[in-house]
């Protein structure tokens, strides 16, 4: 929470399909995705050097995420893995290892299977290629060791929680591409063919000039995580992570960030200002934390056109998860694997219906390892911190209710996750006398 003042995914692709996604995705993504290779050189021209894997973060996602690592090259290996918690890195392991078929691609030492606060650092030092996975919270600062440590790097999405994990992410971001290393964010409709198609009709101007949209992540929630016998309050809030901003952002934050970085990528511009509602109406037990269930923002940005962000957590109520833009000649909208463009007579101009297209979940690993081994570089960092940056700003308009500038956003100072926690350290936000939390409260809360 701002500091309070009031006072599908898949598990893998066989080499076929490995190949034959890299064929057909490469002459819409390879310009955006390897900005520094040339068409003629998608074959491996480096080596077959064996590369190093390690995780941080080993729950749903991290898991997943290996899997999708170590089938979409050859000759790449899992030799380290961190967590906070020893069960879930435990269990982690065991669900590779299953959805893999085979070990041979798995060599986790039991010495390199690291658990605690200082678990990251220890992971990435043993590898070549890291995937950071952990509630978003901590990702600045893996991500700043990794670079800094000469490591190739997958990232999920969001890459922050607080501005100044923003500027950490953005200064780490610009030493990786000078560094010539990849960093590839898990904003995966960049890597999707179906809003790839999309984008390349947009660049031919088939509707003109974005002026307005709307972006829509409404769904009924996701798990709550209860809280146990004898837990300390630091690790309730990290099994339960999803419901305090300090870890999670919100979910304005961690999932309908998707949503909003289509927004700016397709309109070319991040958002001059934001301004919004929201609240908690459904979600309202202790174990919802402080987060709100419901958000309405309006971006606006430098061209003028304006975006309606609509989030919601509410089961029983409209589920949709899709992007919608109007331009001065007509209309787009993407959803999943289809895209459809039309005149405003109704006419459609172009449509992709993608359901034999390739798993973009799977495409980001296979484009991050072939860029290593062609001395590519992929440079999603920046992008990755100004949409989740952009999602922040939704958070800080819906919280206090006032009109949030890019700029002042980008220069708060209030600081969500403290550096070199422990076990014995605090939780950064402490129940109030009847074991809730405090909720933001527009008008009152200070979230710059």
């Amino acid at each position: 929470m701002e500091k309070m003042k009031n006072n599908k995914k898949g598990t893998g692709v066989s080499e076929n399909s490995r190949r034959n996604f890299v064929k057909s995705t490469a002459l819409l993504s390879g310009a955006m995705v390897l900005p520094t290779f040339q068409m003629g050189a998608m074959v491996n021209v480096f080596n077959d050097k064996k590369l190093k894997l390690a995780v941080v973060g080993c729950g749903g996602r991290g898991t997943g995420a290996v899997v999708q690592a170590l089938k979409a090259d050859d000759n790449v290996e899992l030799v380290a893995m961190a967590d906070a918690f020893e069960d879930r890195l435990k269990s982690s392991l065991t669900n590779i290892a299953k959805a893999m078929g085979e070990t041979k691609k798995i060599n986790v030492k039991e010495e390199h299977q690291f658990v605690g606060f200082d678990a990251a650092e220890k992971a990435i030092d043993l590898a070549d290629v890291v995937i950071l996975a952990t509630p978003p919270g901590f990702r600045p600062q893996h991500f700043e060791y990794a670079i800094n440590n000469g490591k190739h790097v997958f990232m999920e999405k969001p890459v922050a929680t607080d501005v100044p994990g923003i500027r950490r992410v953005l200064a780490a971001g610009k030493k990786a591409k000078e560094n010539k290393l990849n960093v590839v964010v898990g904003l995966q409709r960049h890597y999707q063919d179906s809003y790839l198609a999309a984008l390349e009709q947009l660049k031919q101007d088939k509707i003109g000039k974005i002026v307005s949209g709307q972006v829509y992540w409404n769904s009924r929630g996701v798990w709550v995580r209860e809280r146990q016998p004898q837990q300390t309050e630091l690790e309730y809030q990290m099994r339960n992570w999803y419901y305090f901003n300090w870890l999670c952002g919100d979910h304005i934050l961690e999932q309908h960030i998707h949503n909003i970085d289509v927004a700016n990528w397709f309109i070319g511009e991040y958002p001059i200002s934001a301004q919004g509602m929201g609240g908690r109406q459904v979600r309202t037990g202790k174990d919802h934390g402080e987060i709100f269930d419901h958000h309405f923002v309006e971006y606006t940005y430098p061209s003028g056109a304006v975006v309606a962000s609509q989030c919601r957590h509410q089961p029983e109520t409209m589920s949709k998860v899709a992007e919608f833009f109007q331009g001065t000649k007509g209309t787009v909208s993407t959803k999943g694997d289809t895209a459809e463009l039309k005149d405003w007579n109704g006419n459609t101009l172009f449509e992709h219906r993608g359901k034999d297209d390739p798993n973009p979940y799977e495409v980001e690993h296979v484009k991050l390892f072939e860029s290593i081994r062609n001395g590519g570089v992929i440079s999603n960092a920046e992008n990755g911190a100004k949409s989740t940056l952009t999602a922040i700003m939704g958070r800080m308009a819906t919280y206090s209710g006032k009109v949030i500038k890019w700029d002042e956003a980008l220069n708060s100072d209030l600081l969500l996750v403290p550096d070199n926690m422990t076990w014995d350290s605090p939780a950064p936000v402490q129940p109030l006398a009847d074991g809730t939390y405090a909720i933001p409260t527009p008008g009152k809360t200070v979230v710059v």
